[in-house]
């Protein structure tokens, strides 16, 4: 087996890339949408249906996915052989920043189902502070991975 993720490697580092970087999209998106739909929109009309059901495609058809992809292709990644010494800190960094951003994942997606159901307990603000959690654990994974401390 390690003789295949040896040599599928820099597929395998090119699918998780790819991968990460539409999840990190629909991360940075959704709440976004989510502070328009609560200062804009409302829980109830057209304008709230129409927000609702791009909340939820962009939860379920890209961010979802590409979380699922992320995590097959980086557990693939840490399967390859000479790719992770698990005495470094980074590996352990970096999967505590993954670990989290799968929290946030989770936390927006029921988020998106309050507004599916047509309830929402957050304002704006909250929202617009909850978008900054993915940029301050992009920024611990990708130095964890650049830096390897």
């Amino acid at each position: 087996m390690g003789d295949i993720l040896s040599v599928a490697y820099p597929w395998i580092k090119g699918f998780h890339i790819i991968s990460v970087i539409s999840w990190m999209a629909a991360l940075f998106y959704l709440p976004r949408l989510m502070v328009h739909h609560t200062e804009q929109v409302g829980l109830t009309g057209e304008t709230h249906d129409l927000f609702a059901m791009m909340e939820y495609k962009l939860a379920k058809v890209i961010m979802s996915p590409a979380m699922m992809a992320t995590w097959l292709f980086g557990l693939l990644l840490v399967a390859t052989p000479g790719i992770v010494y698990w005495g470094d800190i980074w590996p352990w960094t970096k999967g505590a920043g993954v670990i989290a951003m799968t929290g946030f994942h989770i936390w927006l997606m029921a988020r998106m189902k309050d507004f599916q159901r047509g309830k929402n307990d957050l304002s704006g603000r909250r929202y617009r502070m909850m978008n900054e959690v993915p940029t301050i654990l992009m920024i611990v994974v990708v130095f964890s991975v650049t830096v390897k401390f």
